[in-house]
């Protein structure tokens, strides 16, 4: 048994899949199964429940897992800090966010990280809310980018930035054109949702109660890029984060109009797992986001005013 073995059964488990975390370590799917059947030999348990999709580990595996993975991130962590005393980032950072944050925003951070320490490794991978707090809660990210973040027993949170909401519409809408529309005219008009079982979904609705306004909510989904596809068909309007939609409001294929009177935001932040230290390359990204904070602020579209 030796790290490496450890370290791909760990990424077997959290990945749920021979194949991605053969890709993560270099190695063939073959030796990544072999490396479990070495595993399972020597401990003489079955680890992993190889009948069921996506993988699950067996009561021994998980066991296994939970101990494995902190040795795993126990030597990290060491190797990055002898690293680091030469002044020489050169660990790993792997992010999960949410698709709304932006591909390109997030890849330009990257970018810029990678500038600055060429040695330094990052992975950044773009999942449902829910996934992004279970990719860090099981230890396959360091750190999540979330919306409307918040503390709990197992993960630390902290502000990053704030995006206003504004109404989204097609161009030929009756609300395009317009400096500012009030939430209260949103009554019975045809809104595009988030599925109602995401926060977004909550705090708009708790906005629009408070306005008198019940939209006729025609259609629900659980992220951005298809609510932006289906305003585009003026299936109906929506309230959206102003720097989610500033390619389209560039291209000419959705409007935005300010709220009247209001200071509605979607607030993002950043999560990781409580009681467990970052390493240093790991600060230093997230040291990265915190001086990019309102650069989203700078980039977005301004809404016509």
């Amino acid at each position: 048994m030796n790290f490496k073995s450890l370290k791909i059964f760990c990424d077997i488990v959290s990945r749920r899949s021979f194949s991605r975390a053969a890709e993560d370590n270099g190695v063939s799917q073959s030796a990544a199964s072999q490396v479990v059947g070495q595993l399972e030999a020597h401990l003489g348990v079955r680890l992993i429940e190889r009948s069921k999709r996506p993988l699950v580990p067996t009561r021994e595996g998980q066991v296994f897992f939970d101990g494995a993975r902190k040795i795993v991130a126990a030597y990290d962590a060491l190797e990055d800090a002898v690293r680091t005393l030469h002044d020489e980032v050169a660990g790993r950072v792997r992010v999960a966010a949410i698709y709304s944050v932006g591909l390109h925003h997030m890849s330009r951070y990257v970018q810029e990280f990678m500038s600055r320490h060429p040695k330094a490794n990052v992975r950044l991978e773009y999942l449902h809310p829910d996934r992004v707090i279970e990719s860090v809660e099981q230890g396959q990210a360091d750190v999540g980018i979330v919306s409307y973040p918040r503390s709990t027993r197992t993960l630390e949170a902290e502000p990053w930035r704030e995006e206003p909401i504004v109404l989204v519409c097609a161009p030929g809408n009756a609300f395009a054109g317009r400096v500012e529309v009030g939430l209260g005219e949103l009554h019975g008009q045809r809104l595009v949702g988030f599925d109602s079982d995401l926060v977004i979904r909550h705090e708009l609705d708790r906005a629009l109660a408070a306005h008198g306004a019940e939209p006729d909510v025609v259609m629900e989904f659980d992220n951005i890029e298809t609510i932006k596809r289906a305003v585009e068909i003026d299936a109906g309007v929506a309230l959206l984060p102003e720097p989610t939609v500033g390619r389209e409001l560039a291209a000419g294929t959705l409007s935005a109009v300010r709220l009247a009177g209001e200071d509605l935001m979607r607030p993002l932040g950043i999560v990781h797992a409580r009681g467990k230290p970052l390493t240093p390359t790991v600060q230093r990204f997230v040291d990265l986001l915190r001086g990019h904070a309102h650069d989203l602020d700078a980039v977005a579209t301004v809404v016509a005013s």
